[in-house]
């Protein structure tokens, strides 16, 4: 028998992650974001994203190890050397993200889809200014909007 999950967006690896509830009503501030900066490969996007409110919460977006996306209350870190395979940076801004035109706007809703054997999959936050998409793609962090 497969243990069932308490709820349908708890990741069986990492859990159930910070809830993205806690999003609606806060201003968004300001946006951290992690970089792989390497020779080897051209860059496609952040690995991470951290959504910074009016209440100095922070918001971790990335994806899991198994595909899931993970939403944690989570503050960001340092980048380090990754050695050959370059370094990972962060960067204290919204651009290349689809969140640099809502930044100064209130998260209006948040909507998650899930996948019974991996949890959430997928995050849209609401601005009255739009919404982002977030999601995973052969193990990648994707944002659209």
């Amino acid at each position: 028998m497969t243990p069932t999950s308490p709820h349908p967006s708890t990741c069986p690896v990492h859990g159930p992650g910070g809830d993205p509830d806690a999003l609606v009503g806060r201003r968004l501030d300001r946006i951290v974001t992690s970089w792989l900066v390497s020779e080897r490969e051209p860059d496609v996007g952040p690995i991470d994203v951290w959504l910074i409110d009016d209440l100095d919460g922070s918001t971790r977006i990335t994806a899991g190890s198994d595909w899931c996306l993970l939403v944690a209350a989570e503050a960001p870190g340092e980048g380090w050397d990754l050695g050959i395979w370059g370094r990972l940076e962060l960067r204290e801004s919204a651009a290349g993200t689809p969140f640099e035109r809502h930044v100064g706007t209130r998260v209006g809703a948040v909507r998650e889809r899930w996948d019974p054997a991996t949890g959430r999959v997928a995050l849209e936050v609401g601005f009255p200014t739009g919404s982002v998409h977030a999601d995973t793609w052969k193990g990648d962090l994707r944002l659209s909007g």
